[in-house]
């Protein structure tokens, strides 16, 4: 792995005051609160031209941030709890319950309705996320760094997720935190965030997965009690996740059951490549949102591929190809599976470390055009795209 993995997070020197004068010198604004601050500005931005946008068409921007598709089956967990048998076309099972066991909670004891708890818990994840994803990006390569891949997350194509009432960005604010703590060795953080991942997503097991393939690695370089306890803490939640849906509906099985009544069984990629065949080659008017999934599911493999060439952190390679395969080996819906990559992060790494070496326009020019892409991909995704993100 990179010597760079584990090197000293630099010193504050983005905080120290300037010398070019003794008597106007001013703090500089610390690299994590820029990270911040971009980070915002570029939601802003898109939930702006989505407001605009749904203006013209006479549509409300409320339901479809807080109220429909996922987080209509959130709120009715959060509302009425979970079934109590599998069904015959898919029922609550499938969802996780971190995300709607915090609405409930938030909701005794806060004014408004669980709609907007829910919005509420995932916007402010969401900033969370985006300073994790900063200290990783800092922890590597340095505060330059770190800002750009926090500015790139949010300027993902479906990045208006992270500001609706689903779980991508408290996902993300698990995994992401949980990686820096691997890259810092603080094992029992990681396995505790490990856990909530687990009980946030599906894919919460590839952040199992990192933490604990690090974690047993770990200790061939010598014996560690914290390392080996995160190594098997790690996977708990999803497990545990797991065998109460089993016990809940009488089988060992019952998640996958859930899984198989939602048309959502792993196929080893054939649904991927069919629906990537069917779009690119096949159907001369395909959707434009399709037609961006696959894009982006292209460019996710390249960019993993380039995140092995730079020999990133063990950690983020495994958290990413675990992730990886699982969206792609899916049979299920192909529509969602741009979403589902959103928590991948780390993908993006290649992109921050070349465009921080990139002259100054370069890098605007870019940003620039990934901040409008997104802007207007996440607008089309909610008004023109006719089902859920």
């Amino acid at each position: 792995m990179s010597s760079t993995a584990f090197r000293p997070t630099p010193n504050e020197a983005t905080t120290a005051p300037s010398e070019s004068g003794a008597g106007s010198a001013r703090p500089r604004v610390p690299a994590s609160v820029q990270a911040l601050l971009a980070y915002v500005a570029v939601r802003t931005t898109g939930l702006l031209f989505l407001t605009l946008w749904a203006h013209r068409q006479h549509h409300g921007v409320w339901p479809i941030l807080a109220t429909q598709w996922d987080s209509d089956w959130y709120l009715g967990i959060a509302d009425h709890g979970y079934a109590q048998e599998l069904g015959t076309a898919g029922s609550n099972l499938a969802f996780f319950p971190l995300y709607p066991v915090l609405v409930k909670a938030v909701a005794v004891v806060t004014p408004g309705t669980r709609a907007t708890t829910g919005l509420c818990i995932a916007v402010i994840a969401s900033l969370i996320a985006a300073r994790g994803i900063f200290a990783v990006g800092d922890r590597l390569h340095g505060p330059r760094v770190g800002i750009l891949l926090t500015t790139l997350w949010a300027a993902l194509p479906v990045g208006l997720v992270q500001w609706m009432g689903y779980t991508e960005s408290l996902f993300t604010a698990c995994a992401a935190w949980a990686l820096y703590a691997v890259l810092t060795r603080r094992w029992l953080w990681a396995g505790s965030l490990a856990v909530l991942a687990g009980l946030t997503r599906p894919t919460g097991i590839a952040v199992a997965a990192a933490v604990t393939v690090t974690a047993l690695l770990s200790l061939r370089r010598g014996f560690s009690v914290r390392a080996l306890a995160a190594a098997v803490l790690a996977p708990l939640g999803w497990c545990a996740y797991l065998a109460w849906v089993g016990l809940r509906v009488g089988r060992w099985d019952g998640y996958f059951a859930e899984q198989r009544l939602w048309s959502n069984e792993m196929d080893g990629g054939l649904r991927t490549l069919r629906e990537m065949r069917h779009l690119l080659a096949r159907d001369s008017t395909p959707h434009l949102f399709l037609v961006l999934v696959t894009l982006v599911l292209i460019a996710s493999v390249a960019l993993f591929a380039l995140s092995v060439r730079d020999r990133q952190p063990l950690a983020l390679l495994v958290f990413t190809g675990v992730l990886l395969v699982i969206v792609l080996s899916s049979g299920g819906v192909y529509f969602p599976r741009a979403r589902y990559l959103l928590p991948a992060f780390p993908l993006l790494l290649p992109l921050a470390l070349r465009l921080s070496r990139a002259a100054r326009r370069h890098r605007v020019l870019v940003l620039t055009a990934a901040v409008a892409g997104s802007a207007y991909w996440g607008a089309h995704m909610a008004l023109v795209w006719p089902g859920a993100p």
